[in-house]
């Protein structure tokens, strides 16, 4: 089985993606790091890149006029970097050289095509007329002639391998519409040339391969929209000059009468294949996407659709997509599974992680339907016990776990049932923990509930979903409508819920819960259920100068002057924090502003977001970290007093995140000038003063040093003089 998962941004390809990427890119090599990968343009530039932080880490340019000609690889052996540029001359450097022309220079005696860089075996250079050097050899006599294999012959692609201790280069060439593959062996200086068996009407337009038990596998895509497969072995007993390779057909690429188009293609296992291209269906507009393809059993796993276009390049590596995607370049997850008939049909069941996908929706089954599914979910839960252990536990099992039937049956009957009924029977259902597949019955039962809830406006069973939420041990993933209704619903207390326990909320969700927590007026927050635990131990609360509920008083602000329940605008001057006593907002408003904070999140996918916080609601939300900020620093360890409390570290992060997106709007904002002048001295003085500490630190252990030295039983007088 293979999926698609999340993908990001790595860079701007455009002239204002910053990294010198305008022309557009040639190719990608990996880096010396794992996490690392070397961007070469089509022009004068290569950029090092940190994949996991999206940044660059080194660019390097050739001088104007000049080119790089072939993608620059690492050195995996010294940690260098080998360019190419105008065809012949050689470019070698180190991480610390910026200028280029002062690095090491060789001009070749003949035009490069590729230098493919081995983990164990050192670059290998191919040069355009089919000649093969390792760049040790060829550093030893730059200017020797280089042999021309290849007689008319134009290269389309190649690729290096290591068999043991020895390099091997594969390579296919283009004459007069037939194909020809070269193997040559570098310490053997043996080379082999084959001719690719001919394909009526249709030729290859892209190539792959891989190394495996000394035979060389090569999948080639054709323009008849299909991967054909040959072998290749390495060893071979025949002297004959020009052998015919024969070709199998591996896959077609068409599935439900929509055929894809592919550009290019990857190997990612075995049985999994990834294609770039177009799908286009009879009569319809065709759409680029990225697709995974189950050679094994002919089927089509996952796609993604890519609206903005692509270049038609891809790349695998470290199990990650790197493609072009309209003028960025994009980085995108995957994972392939062990592949059977059941996952390449999308029919497997796994009893410890059930598909999401599988969950019963009322609007798309019917009866009959409805009951089965339940009964194969329970009996694949079971089967996936051991026969022994299933004997043990046989009249355990009969005593806690309903038949076979009977969710699926109960949720059936309680289709129309009332809020009451349907509650007090799913409790009962959900009480029976020794269920084996008790979280798919879970995601069941709430996935069921949300649908109604879509179907019928009017029925939302609010305290069910707090219910399920607060004991069971869910994340957003299982039920992603669950959220999104809450949000619709605007029922903050569930979102508070939901952002405490579930682990993998979307940074797009977060957003949304933060704009229409920042957004509700204090007036309607006070009439509805909060959980005040993260705040009750350090806000300064009173009502309007009544009576003081807690130790000290809140922020004057007055409930009358806003009546409507959802207020945008932020108050004016009534939650001014003076000398940072009072708090900006609320005690309802700060308990789910603190949820936010303690929502994992990734800087990368949530900061376009925060982006689009309307001014006046970053105003009120930096205010109320600069009010938590001064809060934590007025303890000796730095620690907010109460259950769940936001630390410093996600105070700091969110105030840092916070000013990235909305730094040159506050500036211009005459409401932010005070709060960031503010928010510049206090951590002026406090850098001042952890800057005094670390004066007298060495002073201070020499103290605690002399202390331990001394003859605690004896009483003295000392005067130390700290210098």
């Amino acid at each position: 089985m293979a999926a698609l998962c999340e993908s990001f941004t790595l860079c701007g390809l455009g002239p204002s993606g910053g990294v010198g990427l305008g022309g557009g890119l040639l190719a990608l090599e990996p880096g010396p790091d794992p996490d690392h990968v070397l961007l070469t343009d089509r022009g004068r530039t290569a950029t090092l890149f940190k994949v996991s932080d999206q940044k660059p880490l080194g660019c390097w340019s050739v001088k104007h006029g000049q080119i790089i000609t072939c993608p620059v690889v690492c050195n995996f052996e010294t940690h260098e970097y080998i360019a190419v540029h105008d065809d012949k001359v050689l470019r070698i450097w180190k991480n610390k050289d910026i200028n280029l022309d002062k690095v090491f220079k060789a001009t070749l005696s003949a035009d490069v095509y590729r230098i493919h860089s081995l983990p164990n075996g050192g670059p290998v250079v191919l040069f355009k007329g089919g000649g093969v050097r390792t760049l040790d050899v060829l550093l030893e006599a730059p200017q020797q002639e280089i042999e021309n294999v290849i007689s008319d012959e134009v290269i389309k692609w190649s690729e290096a391998f290591m068999e043991g201790q020895q390099p091997v280069l594969i390579f296919a060439t283009e004459k007069d519409g037939d194909f020809f593959v070269y193997v040559q062996k570098l310490k053997m200086n043996s080379l082999h040339k084959y001719k690719l068996e001919q394909q009526e009407l249709s030729e290859p337009l892209s190539f792959t391969a891989y190394l495996k038990n000394q035979t060389i596998t090569l999948l080639c895509l054709y323009s008849n929209d299909s991967v054909y497969k040959v072998l290749i072995p390495l060893r071979q007993n025949t002297e004959e000059e020009e052998q015919i390779l024969s070709k199998s057909l591996l896959l077609n690429l068409s599935v439900s009468g929509s055929v894809l188009k592919g550009t290019s293609f990857v190997v990612l296992d075995k049985d999994h294949i990834a294609v770039l291209g177009s799908l286009a269906a009879s009569g319809e507009e065709s759409k680029e996407c990225l697709t995974i393809w189950n050679t094994k059993f002919q089927t089509l796993q996952t796609s993604k659709e890519l609206p903005l276009g692509t270049s038609g390049q891809l790349w695998c590596y470290e199990e990650k997509f790197f493609f072009t995607h309209g003028k960025v370049l994009t980085v995108m997850m995957y994972k392939c599974e062990t592949s059977s008939l059941a996952a390449a049909v999308g029919k497997l069941k796994d009893s410890q992680t059930p598909d999401v996908s599988s969950f019963i929706n009322w609007n798309t089954l019917g009866d009959e339907e409805l009951v089965v599914s339940s009964q194969s979910q329970q009996s694949v839960a079971l089967k996936s016990e051991s026969r022994m252990t299933l004997r043990s536990k046989r009249n355990t099992v009969a005593e806690v776990q309903p038949d076979a039937s009977s969710v699926g049956q109960l949720l059936l009957n309680l289709k129309d049932a009332s809020t009451t009924v349907l509650e007090d029977e799913l409790r009962q259902l959900m009480s029976k923990v020794q269920m084996p597949d008790l979280q798919a019955t879970v995601g069941c039962v709430i996935t069921a509930l949300i649908n109604r809830c879509k179907t019928n406006p009017k029925y939302y069973p609010r305290n069910f979903l707090l219910h399920i939420v607060q004991t069971q041990d869910l994340s957003y993933s299982l039920c992603p409508d669950l959220m999104a209704v809450a949000l619709e619903k605007k029922d903050v207390y569930l979102l508070q819920i939901c952002l405490q326990r579930f682990p993998d909320i979307p940074e797009e969700i977060t957003y949304a819960c933060l704009k229409i927590f920042l957004s509700i007026s204090e007036a309607y927050l006070q009439r509805i259920d909060v959980n005040l635990e993260s705040v009750i131990c350090y806000i300064d609360i009173e009502f309007n100068n009544k009576e003081v509920k807690t130790e000290i008083v809140e922020n004057g602000f007055n409930a009358e002057l806003e009546q409507d329940i959802w207020d945008t605008k932020t108050t004016k001057e009534t939650h001014r924090m003076g000398d940072n006593e009072f708090c900006p907002v609320g005690p309802q408003k700060a308990a789910l502003l603190n949820a936010v904070l303690h929502s994992a999140y990734s800087e990368t996918f949530l900061l376009p977001h925060l982006k689009n916080l309307p001014a006046q609601q970053a105003v009120l939300f930096l205010r109320y970290l600069y009010y938590l900020y001064v809060k934590c620093s007025e303890k000796i360890n730095t620690t907010l007093p109460g259950i769940c409390s936001p630390t410093i570290n996600q105070i700091m992060d969110w105030m840092c995140i916070l000013l990235d997106a909305h730094f040159t709007v506050m500036v211009m904002l005459p409401e932010a000038k005070e709060l960031l002048s503010s928010l510049h001295k206090f951590v002026r003085a406090q850098v001042r003063f952890y800057s005094e500490l670390n004066k007298i630190e060495g002073s201070l252990q020499e103290l605690q040093r002399l202390n331990h030295q001394k003859d605690s039983q004896t009483y003295s007088i000392e005067v130390l003089e700290l210098i």
